[in-house]
């Protein structure tokens, strides 16, 4: 990938504080505080309708769109409070990108490279700094070849991957995904999570993902697990997943290799229940058979 300095700029700070979130009388959140990593991966899960995609809406100012919602509280970004009427949402969404489950929702373009260029020509860039932005991000998701085929001839891991470059042309200091490999197959769905990865790894961007394939939501840093509305779970990955009745009780699964674990514990096996990896549950179930 291109040089993270010449390309994506680096995370930047990033909080929510006592977030309520109200669509007329309906109260969607109550009193929801979270502090991003800098640089972090964060997995946000939870069962249908538990807020997990208003609180993301938040982070941006999407839910501004939405007749009848109002929210309370303060979403704090380099330090200043961007939930205020004042705010320049244009320049809070070039720095916070969102990336949405269909990915034809947000390609606009009869030409890749047109659909990339999008977001850099609406800041009023001179065509050079276009170019490059474009070639770059394009790049960057391993689209590069792609750039003159129409985005209807790709398949729907390519699709979310130039709508990743989109976002990443903008040069955001954050990206939240909302169910972004929802509507892929299982190659699509590896495409885009290899992309997700390798931005975070190379250019220090600030992932916020929804997600509802448990194997995804371990490869982050971070699991959060929201119900009703409210934080459930806040931890490192084989810690929340370690709650495993804890988890089931309200419709979620955990990795395979952990419900397989926690399967062999309730049988009397002396597992730990922490493993998370399928290589790490084999080397497991291996020493305990020695």
């Amino acid at each position: 990938p291109p040089d993270a300095r010449a390309g994506v700029v680096m995370a930047t700070a990033l909080s929510a504080q006592k977030i309520n979130v109200y669509y007329g009388a309906s109260h969607a959140l109550q009193d929801v505080s979270l502090d991003f990593e800098t640089g972090g991966v964060t997995a946000l899960i939870g069962p249908s309708g538990c807020g997990k995609s208003t609180f993301l809406r938040c982070l941006n100012r999407m839910n501004d769109l939405i007749p009848g919602c109002r929210v309370e509280g303060r979403i704090m970004l380099d330090g200043e409070d961007v939930n205020q009427p004042r705010t320049n949402v244009v320049r809070l969404r070039q720095k916070v990108g969102m990336v949405f489950q269909n990915p034809d929702n947000q390609i606009v373009a009869t030409i890749v490279e047109e659909d990339v260029a999008f977001g850099p020509e609406n800041l009023g860039l001179p065509p050079e700094a276009i170019r490059e932005r474009v070639d770059d991000a394009l790049k960057a998701v391993g689209m590069y070849e792609y750039r003159m085929h129409a985005p209807n001839q790709l398949s729907g891991g390519q699709k979310q991957r130039i709508a990743i470059a989109g976002i990443i042309a903008m040069r955001p200091s954050c990206i939240v995904l909302d169910e972004p490999t929802a509507m892929l197959d299982p190659k699509g769905r590896m495409e885009v999570m290899k992309t997700i990865r390798m931005l975070n790894r190379s250019y220090g961007i600030t992932i916020v993902l929804i997600t509802h394939y448990m194997e995804e939501a371990a490869q982050a840093d971070r699991v959060i697990v929201m119900d009703d509305g409210n934080i459930l779970l806040d931890d490192r990955p084989e810690e929340v997943f370690s709650h495993v009745e804890q988890m089931k009780a309200i419709g979620l699964d955990v990795p395979q290799v952990t419900e397989l674990v926690y399967e062999l514990r309730q049988q009397g096996i002396p597992l730990d229940s922490h493993i998370i990896s399928e290589d790490a549950g084999v080397e497991a179930i291996l020493q305990n058979m020695a």
